[in-house]
């Protein structure tokens, strides 16, 4: 679990994040939500360290994350899996040393063989267990963000930050991804915090939704509650979606069906 305190964060005197405080559930898909410009990415940089909030604090599983001591930064750090909103390959590896590079860097006790053991395990559970020796040049956008989940996931991570994880890839692609990234959640019981703006992907995987606006927290809740919120700015942003203004519909011409037969059937006895 991941909880964030009043956290506050300015550049050049302009207020980006405006006290937010939440929490991210672990085993749960945790969604940030919200428009561009909306403070989602910072308060991500904020989270993972490359950024210091001006004020707040931020714990991981009870351990205060920061102004603690550097080593118990660095060792948290080491438990933190990262997908890049670009996937940051590295053009000049092979997939399989793009994956091996945080283990390289993270865990220097295990041995070659090992490290090349883990890197076979990790592609073969994002279903690129033959994309090894291809360059990034050479797969799809799609396959690199799996590279990218691949390599996030590879020093056994605790607690997994995707950044737009979907950006840039065809909507049936993007289902896919946030199907890997749901069952990786579950299957380790890890803490994933996810930034978006996609309202299929709350729909698909929304767990924990945090909604922010203008740098700040409006609404938190479950998939299945957002639709129902009762926060004009949230309601103006997940309504601009087709994929939610039908999906709204169909509950409530279920809903209107069930009232319609309870009245009928109230009606005969």
């Amino acid at each position: 679990m991941i909880e964030v305190s009043n956290v506050q964060k300015a550049f050049n005197g302009n207020p980006v994040l405006k006290g937010i405080s939440c929490t991210f559930e672990t085993g749960k898909c945790n969604l940030v939500l919200g428009g561009s410009g909306t403070g989602k990415s910072v308060l991500l940089q904020c989270i993972v360290g490359l950024m210091k909030p001006d004020l707040g604090s931020i714990t991981f599983d009870g351990t205060m994350y920061t102004n603690n001591k550097i080593n118990i930064r660095q060792e948290i750090r080491r438990k933190i899996g990262m997908l890049f909103q670009g996937s940051a390959l590295f053009d000049s590896m092979t997939v399989a040393q793009n994956v091996e590079f945080p283990l390289q860097m993270l865990t220097p006790e295990m041995t070659p063989a090992e490290r090349r053991d883990r890197v076979e395990f990790c592609l073969k559970r994002v279903g690129l267990e033959n994309a090894g020796n291809k360059m990034p040049s050479e797969i799809s956008g799609g396959m690199k963000k799996r590279v990218g989940i691949a390599r996030a996931i590879a020093p056994n991570c605790t607690y997994l930050f995707c950044d737009e994880p979907n950006s840039g890839l065809d909507p049936a692609t993007s289902i896919k991804i946030d199907e890997l990234i749901h069952e990786i959640t579950h299957e380790y019981n890890i803490t994933t915090v996810i930034i978006t703006h996609d309202m299929n992907s709350v729909i698909e995987i929304g767990e924990h939704i945090i909604f922010l606006h203008q740098g700040r927290k409006l609404w938190d809740g479950t998939k299945e509650e957002i639709l129902n919120a009762q926060v004009p700015e949230l309601q103006e942003f997940i309504f601009s979606s087709s994929l939610v203004r039908a999906a709204k519909k169909v509950d409530e011409e279920a809903e209107g069906g069930l009232a319609s037969i309870h009245d009928h059937e109230g009606g005969g006895i």
